[in-house]
């Protein structure tokens, strides 16, 4: 069995600078991704709609590692994961499912990524779901939703449920099974997994004292998460993930470009 990658040719000529440029952040997100030790092997999607009216999607070739994939490996399809460019690598439409479930029904979700983290599933399967008990929670439970499991998300008949509930949030808690956030931009949706992963961690780690330790933990007052929406405004001036992603790039590029291939 041959182990090495086809070659790949680069696709800069061939597509848009609008692609392109989409292409590298997409590609940057699943290195950035891997780096924070968000992977489950070749499994879980980052999906990014191209511009244009024709409902067209980058997604990972499916059998590489997050931390091979680069801009040009990326595969182009359409909204039933149907490959619109050549490329070497196979796609899986079955992991595609949940999130062509979530471009089709929200024009703002311009990226969405989905993760199986240890910290994220363990808290999926919390009753209580995510605790007001860190600042990195207050950012999710503004806009958070669940989704409870129904089995591998394959299945067509599924769409409609998980469309329902995740409404107009950005954050999604899919039961027994992981996180998923949106983004108008691939930054976006970067910083708001971010948030989501730490505060499951801090859940965690809180949770792991046992329930007696201090006397409980302690909860955030419900009336400071009101407040939340400006307070993130004031800390990025108003463009979200948009403003930490140029610092991300500069500490993927110290390591290794050739996610801008």
């Amino acid at each position: 069995m041959n182990h090495e990658l086809p070659p790949i040719a680069s696709l800069r000529d061939q597509v848009s600078p609008e692609e392109w440029q989409l292409r590298v952040d997409l590609a940057a997100a699943y290195r950035l991704a891997a780096l924070y030790g968000w992977s489950d092997l070749v499994f879980t999607h980052i999906s990014a709609r191209l511009p244009g009216p024709d409902h067209h999607f980058l997604i990972n070739p499916y059998g590489l590692m997050f931390d091979e994939i680069t801009a040009s490996s990326l595969v182009k399809v359409d909204q039933h994961c149907n490959k619109l460019m050549d490329s070497p690598f196979p796609v899986n439409p079955a992991g595609f499912n949940i999130h062509s479930a979530v471009h089709a029904a929200r024009d703002d979700a311009g990226c969405v990524m989905h993760t199986h983290t240890r910290a994220g599933v363990a808290v999926s399967a919390q009753r209580c779901g995510v605790l007001p008990i860190s600042q990195q929670s207050t950012f999710v439970l503004t806009s958070l939703a669940y989704h409870d499991y129904e089995g591998v998300a394959f299945r067509e008949d599924e769409k409609p449920r998980l469309q329902a509930d995740l409404g107009d949030k950005r954050f999604l808690m899919l039961r027994n099974h992981g996180l998923l956030t949106l983004g108008r931009t691939v930054p976006n949706a970067f910083l708001n997994m971010y948030l989501f992963e730490s505060t499951c961690q801090i859940q965690l780690s809180a949770q792991a004292a046992g329930p007696d330790t201090d006397h409980g933990l302690v909860a955030i007052d419900p009336k400071i998460l009101e407040g939340v929406a400006q307070a993130t405004k004031v800390q990025t001036g108003g463009q979200g993930g948009d403003f930490v992603w140029p610092a991300l790039l500069r500490k993927l590029d110290r390591m290794d470009t050739s996610y801008r291939t």
